[in-house]
């Protein structure tokens, strides 16, 4: 019996013991997170409207207030059971980062006391020399420090064995250069919330006094049993199966699509959701996916920053729940070719202080014209800035995933909706029309008709859909730190605000509303070729697009590209979200990113095949050549009279096993001279390489193992097959 068949008979579900929690999520949502309620009952009232104050409108606290801020922090992790703290950072590999350090304090011989200051509240130092920089400080540079992120609440990860303070942190050099994903996020809120709040002005908002994007990430993955993984040397080193014959059962009959989620796997949601509620994580919605074994979360909205934070912790979460369970969490973008990857949907919209959503049309004519131009806005963006969201979610998952049946292809376009559609023609051609649907509202404007208040299907094949009160960015992979879309999207329309704003005051009108038509008429005519209400997957619409002059770029390289052009790094640092510095370092990283994981998935495929597939071939063909050999010898013995045609068969199988053996090592010969070759090269040049020679060769080298998986005896082929790892006992 080979070692998958052993396993086979392993696998099976974990007897879990019941705990009981409170009944209600409501008693305990959050225990585990210094929020703002849980800070006001800890310090001062007058250090916590200096504290409000900080948040709302940016007035640093003095070092006193944080000293009481953070005495507050530590009297509650410590009551809670935390001997350790760490500043929780994100650095640029797109991962969380922590040091950790205890809150002992010498205080004489063999004498400690817990303490925590704010200085170190406030700042941190840890060594930065190991994490990428993209060239922003000489590796011998080996100091960065944290800083607190008061706009995140700190919060208490549990282990078995103890409890740790993680206190959301920036990351930046020595000099101040933003090392980290999360700094240039809330720069970008910074600049977005400015941009927002001037337009607002002019529609005599005038107590508003801050905007910020808010966001809700689907988040998407895969659950295998470990057994199995731990047989996958692709899997366990790459996140990915480098080989893998499909299974006869797919999700052809899409049966697995919101059907009844097996009790393993709920028992691994249910434990998710309770650790994720403690820490503040408000997950609302779980169910299957399209394909076999593929499951979704997906919390309710949440200011950017915070959502960012969260999705990471639930990432985490993920990934050490399905472990107790003896299952492995999957968030790579395609881990399975032949069905459906993984994404994260990006639900972005924008909310003001007083709790309006800018996009959400209004009870009054003002707000739906106002409505009118943030829209305008959206769409200008990405209809200037569309490499700057296809660099976003460039990544080496997401290019095996992007443009199939599942994901928006690389072409950025925005989809409306039949009736926003409509509404827009009107205002271009300056016709007055109305549309009768029941629940509408009656904008009340010249040349404007009644508008509908649920005014879009869901086109799941559009990349940037407008969904109602909100646009869903649906191309960002589901490994990815979400911090760098929203980045991107928060600028780009902060640029576009600011347009908006400059249009209607150059506008001349007889009143304030023609005048807010006529700059945004202007605007959704010049911006009309990003629209499409279609079919994003048809042939037909990467002809038309091409027409339009919308880019369609496959590739990685040359997606990143979009980082090193004046005019983005312009752009980011006018608005002073990276310097030309800060920008280029990040295209040096990703790209170099990109070449490593190429190279761990070219090099673990070398070795999986030299391991395990060449030899199980060639045990499959020793079996044949004996089978053949004893056949000629009963026939030329005359013992057994067996049909010409017959033993021909039999010869044309073991010369077809032979000749998909030599392909496979011939192709892998290829692979590394293609390898040694790179290593020659720039990053920019490998990366190229890497996506026009190498993953097609990866993939035809794939192509002959899955064949001889295909025909292989069962029994000597050790990796486990798709049809074993796709449907959970």
């Amino acid at each position: 019996m080979g070692i998958r068949h052993e396993v086979l008979f392993r696998v099976k579900g974990v007897e879990l013991k019941r705990i009981d929690l409170p009944k209600k999520v409501s008693s305990y949502f959050g225990e585990n997170t210094f929020t703002m309620e849980t800070m006001k009952k800890h310090i001062s009232k007058a250090t916590f409207e200096a504290f409000k104050t900080w948040m709302s409108e940016g007035k640093t606290i003095s070092l006193a207030q944080a000293e009481k801020i953070a005495n507050a922090m530590k009297g509650w992790a410590i009551s809670k059971g935390a001997t350790y703290y760490t500043h929780w950072f994100q650095p640029m590999t797109g991962l969380t980062a922590e040091k950790h350090d205890s809150f002992i304090s010498i205080t004489g011989p063999g004498k400690v006391v817990e303490k925590f200051s704010g200085s170190k509240l406030i700042q941190g130092e840890p060594d930065a020399s190991s994490f990428p920089s993209g060239g922003i400080r000489a590796t011998f540079e080996a100091r960065g420090y944290t800083a607190w992120d008061p706009s995140s609440p700190a919060f208490i990860i549990e282990s078995k064995l103890g409890k740790t303070l993680c206190i959301p942190t920036i990351f930046i050099s020595y000099h101040g250069e933003s090392l980290d994903k999360k700094l240039p996020l809330l720069r970008s809120e910074e600049a977005l919330s400015k941009a927002a709040v001037g337009l607002l002005k002019l529609f005599r908002h005038k107590d508003v006094k801050k905007v910020f994007s808010t966001c809700g990430p689907e988040q998407e993955y895969f659950l295998i049993d470990k057994h199995y993984y731990d047989l996958r040397q692709d899997l366990v080193m790459t996140g990915r199966t480098l080989v893998g014959a499909p299974s006869p059962k797919g999700q052809q009959l899409e049966d697995q699509y919101f059907g009844t989620i097996k009790e393993r796997v709920v028992n691994f949601m249910f434990e998710v959701a309770e650790e994720a509620y403690k820490l503040g994580i408000p997950l609302m919605t779980r169910h299957n996916e399209v394909a076999p074994h593929q499951y979704e979360f997906a919390p309710i909205f949440e200011e950017s920053n915070i959502a960012a934070d969260h999705n990471q912790l639930l990432m985490e979460l993920m990934k050490k729940v399905a472990l107790r369970h003896n299952l492995v969490c999957l968030l790579h973008e395609k881990p399975f070719a032949g069905i459906n990857g993984s994404g994260k949907h990006l639900n972005w919209s924008l909310a003001d202080n007083n709790g309006n959503n800018l996009l959400n049309p209004g009870d009054t004519p003002e707000d739906n014209l106002q409505f009118l131009a943030v829209l305008a806005a959206v769409l200008r963006a990405v209809y200037l800035h569309s490499d700057l969201l296809r660099a976003s979610v460039a990544m080496a998952g997401n290019e095996h995933r992007l443009g199939a049946n599942e994901a928006p292809p690389a072409i950025l376009s925005v989809f409306l909706g039949d009736q926003l559609v409509k509404i827009l023609e009107m205002i271009e051609k300056g016709v007055k029309s109305q549309v009768s649907k029941k629940d509408i509202i009656d904008f009340g404007i010249a040349r404007l008709p009644r508008f509908n208040k649920d005014m879009t299907d869901r086109n799941r094949t559009s990349p940037f859909a407008f969904t109602g009160t909100k646009f869903e960015f649906r191309a960002v992979g589901s490994s990815q730190n979400i911090s760098t879309p929203l980045t991107v999207i928060n600028t780009i329309i902060a640029e576009s605000l600011d347009y908006v704003a400059l249009s209607i005051r150059k506008a001349e009108g007889k009143d304030f509303n023609t005048t807010v038509m006529k700059a945004i008429a202007k605007i959704f005519k010049e911006t009309k070729d990003i629209r499409f209400e279609g079919n994003n997957y048809a042939e037909e619409w990467l002809k038309e697009a091409k027409k339009r002059g919308l880019p369609n770029v496959a590739s990685t390289a040359e997606a990143l590209e979009a980082l090193t052009k004046e005019k983005n790094i312009s752009l980011f640092k006018e608005y002073r979200v990276f310097s030309k510095e800060e920008l280029i370092a990040r295209y040096h990283i990703w790209i170099h990113m990109y070449n490593l994981t190429l190279e761990i998935e070219a090099n673990t495929l070398n070795e999986m095949v030299n391991s395990c597939v060449v030899p199980a071939g060639y045990e499959y063909e020793r079996l044949l050549a004996s089978n053949l050999k004893q056949l000629l010898m009963l026939t030329k013995g005359a013992i057994v009279k067996i049909d010409k045609a017959v033993i021909n068969d039999q010869k044309e199988h073991l010369s077809e096993i032979a000749t998909k053996i030599y392909y496979v090592r011939r192709n892998i010969k290829e692979m590394a001279k293609l390898l040694e070759k790179a290593q020659e090269l720039k990053d920019g040049k490998r990366a190229k390489l890497y996506f026009d020679e190498l993953r097609p060769l990866m993939e035809h080298i794939r192509r002959h193992v899955d064949d001889l998986e295909r025909v292989v005896s069962d029994e000597d082929w050790d990796l486990p097959k798709y049809r074993e790892m796709l449907f959970i006992k």
